[in-house]
């Protein structure tokens, strides 16, 4: 049986309101880590509450530590001082890619048999790069074909130098400097070739700082990590900025505005840069001490953008693409060919069943303006396609969404606030 389709309507208006947007994914799934290998109880303010997060928190518990609560109370993680309590478990993980990578170094701190494993995709996306890294600070991790299931027979990290490859995904690295304060030497990472969508390793970094931990750093290719201990503490994760750009995006789109409150240029998170992306449009951008708006109005214009920074944000920028006047260039994007789907050849394929002219390249797309034709997308059971092609529909009739539950892996009630937009 195929799965539902949404069907989205159009706007009869543009959009004039302020929007909220749940806790960051990526933050929440580093905070419960951190939370976990903390000495005592932190409280996690306005976390995440989806299918990536929940994955997390259950892997924790069967891991021996205790993550209860929920964003609007606080989640609680009563962490054991960067010990594993469980001397073995065999956890799952579905496609959460976060979830993965991080447990995979943190369990490398314990003492005994563990194996991880995820959905048909996740044994898909590739893990090898993260665990050479950490068989050379004295880990014992084993894969099939470098994809997982993962299986670790840990007895700690001894720690010391390690060559990391993080050209297909920076968690491997985030990974690493993760588990790193609690090796039993300092560790030392040198990055092989060159680090991809960088922002997310400030993020890591970032969030470790918050709780106590220093991490030295050269840039992106050395950084180093003494013994030191995570302190619990109460932490508040801002709003998610991957979420949030769908509703900026449309106000680019539909020629409204729309303002989300609890980011600002300063996030912890690279994705609140798409709104330079949507200025480079045409679209206005207030940016405030805490909120990011977007103003549309003006006819969007084309763009040559290097994405890797923001990756997450490509489809959106495909979607809005056929409606600018001029050809939109995305490139430096190749990874996400290993993410949830193979984005760029599902965003060429969907935009084609849109009656778009695009070209698929190695590392990005090349979009040219274009008339929609009505279609039901295909998503996938990818994520960022379904938010991303339902901003088509806002403005074109006769757009559907294939399986739009897709979106719980990160946003479950998506659907439901972007109807907020015709208030």
């Amino acid at each position: 049986m195929s799965a539902p389709v949404y069907q989205v309507q159009p706007l009869i208006r543009p959009p004039d309101c302020t929007v909220s947007v749940p806790g960051s994914k990526s933050i929440t799934n580093r905070a419960v880590l951190i939370g976990a290998l903390a000495d005592g109880e932190s409280v996690l303010e306005g976390a995440l509450a989806s299918d990536d997060t929940r994955y997390m928190a259950e892997a924790w518990c069967r891991l021996g530590i205790a993550v209860r609560g929920d964003g609007d109370t606080g989640v609680r993680v009563s962490g054991q001082g960067g010990t594993v309590p469980a001397a073995a478990a065999d956890l799952f993980v579905g496609n959460a890619g976060t979830a993965m990578r991080f447990l995979v170094a943190a369990v490398c701190l314990g003492h005994g048999h563990f194996r991880i494993d995820g959905t048909a995709r996740m044994r898909q996306r590739p893990i090898q790069d993260e665990l050479d890294a950490l068989a050379q600070l004295g880990a014992q991790c084993r894969a099939t074909d470098g994809c997982p299931p993962v299986t670790i027979d840990a007895d700690g990290l001894a720690g010391g130098r390690a060559r990391v490859r993080a050209s297909q995904s920076s968690q491997f690295l985030s990974a690493v400097l993760l588990a790193a304060p609690y090796a039993a030497r300092g560790v030392e990472l040198e990055v092989a070739g060159t680090a991809i969508a960088t922002p997310y390793l400030d993020m890591t970094i970032g969030v470790m700082r918050a709780f106590g931990v220093a991490v030295e750093r050269d840039g992106y290719r050395h950084f180093r990590v003494a013994p030191q201990r995570y302190a619990a503490r109460r932490y508040r994760i801002e709003p998610d900025a991957s979420a949030a750009h769908y509703f900026l995006a449309a106000a680019a789109l539909c020629g409204g505005r729309v303002r989300v409150h609890g980011l600002n240029a300063r996030s912890l998170q690279g994705d609140v840069a798409f709104v330079d992306v949507l200025e480079g449009m045409g679209a206005a951008v207030v940016r405030g001490e805490d909120f990011l708006e977007v103003r549309g109005g003006a006819p969007l214009d084309g763009i040559d953008v290097d994405m890797n920074a923001i990756s997450d944000t490509a489809p959106t920028l495909a979607a809005l693409a056929p409606f600018a006047r001029r050809p939109v260039h995305i490139r430096n994007i190749a990874h996400v060919r290993l993410q949830e789907s193979d984005r760029l050849h599902a965003v060429a394929t969907e935009l084609q069943r849109l009656g778009v002219t695009v070209a698929e390249l190695a590392d990005g797309l090349r979009i040219e303006p274009s008339a929609i034709r009505p279609a039901v997308i295909e998503t996938y059971d990818d994520h960022r396609l379904a938010m991303s092609f339902a901003l088509v529909g806002l403005r074109v009739p006769g757009i559907g969404i294939r399986d739009p539950d897709c979106v719980r892996k990160t946003f479950p009630d998506f659907f439901t606030r972007l109807e907020a937009l015709r208030q």
